[in-house]
C-alpha cells in the first residue's frame, strides 16, 4: 500500500516549504518507493497565491483523516487564525496521521497545541516563540518525535521529507531520491527513539 501524503496549501504559502518536500515524494516515486501526494486546501479545491506570488491550482480539499502523512509548510499566518485547521490538525494526528511542519509551518502545528512539551524545531528567527509557546526547542534541522516531525527553514524540509522516505519507505529510495535530485541530506536528525 503506498505512503500517503498530504501537503496543505493556503494563501501566503512559501513555496519552497511547499515544493522540496512534493520534489522529494514525487522523486521518490522514480526511485521505487510507493508514494501518492496530494496537494490540498483546507476548505475546498481552488488557487492560492504564495508568499512570492506563485499561483497554484490545487484540485482537492483537505480531509485530514485521510491520509498517512500531512506537511504543513509555513509562509503566512493566517491558518494560525483558522480554528477549523487548528482542530482538524488535533484530529488528524489522534487518528494516526503523522503531522510534519516546515519552517514556521511549526508555528501552527504550535497553535494547535500539538508541540506542547514535545521536542520540535522552526526556523531560527521563530525558535523563540515556539519555546515561549510550550514547545521544547531542539537545534537542529530536522527533529522527529513520532507522529510529529519538525523542520528549520524553507530548504530544511528538503531534508524533513527525505528523512521521511528513509523512515517509511526505507534508505535505498532516500539514495535514489538524492541521486535523482543531486542533493545529499543536511545535519543530522534528532530522533525520540
Amino acid at each position: 500500500m503506498p505512503l500517503r501524503v498530504q501537503i496543505l496549501m493556503y494563501d501566503g504559502v512559501e513555496e519552497q516549504d511547499f515544493i522540496g518536500p512534493r520534489d522529494v515524494f514525487g522523486h521518490a516515486v522514480q526511485a521505487g518507493g510507493q508514494v501518492e501526494t496530494t496537494l490540498v486546501r483546507p476548505s475546498a479545491p481552488g488557487e492560492v497565491t504564495c508568499f512570492f506570488g506563485t499561483k497554484v491550482t490545487v484540485t482537492a480539499a483537505w480531509e485530514p483523516t485521510d491520509t498517512d502523512l500531512l506537511i504543513v509548510p509555513g509562509g503566512g499566518d493566517q491558518l494560525i487564525n483558522d480554528p477549523d485547521v487548528l482542530r482538524n490538525l488535533v484530529r488528524a494526528q489522534d487518528a494516526g496521521v503523522v503531522v510534519a511542519g516546515v519552517c514556521t509551518g511549526v508555528m501552527v502545528l504550535s497553535a494547535a497545541g500539538l508541540t506542547k512539551g514535545r521536542p520540535c524545531t522552526t526556523h531560527h528567527l521563530a525558535k523563540a516563540d515556539l519555546a515561549a509557546q510550550g514547545g521544547r526547542v531542539i537545534d537542529a534541522r530536522v527533529v522527529d518525535d513520532g507522529n510529529l516531525v519538525t523542520a528549520g527553514g524553507v530548504t530544511s524540509g528538503i531534508d524533513l521529507a527525505l528523512w521521511l522516505i528513509t523512515r517509511e519507505c526505507g534508505a535505498s529510495v532516500a539514495i535514489g531520491v538524492e541521486s535523482i535530485m543531486e542533493y545529499e541530506q543536511r545535519g543530522t536528525v534528532w530522533r525520540s527513539t
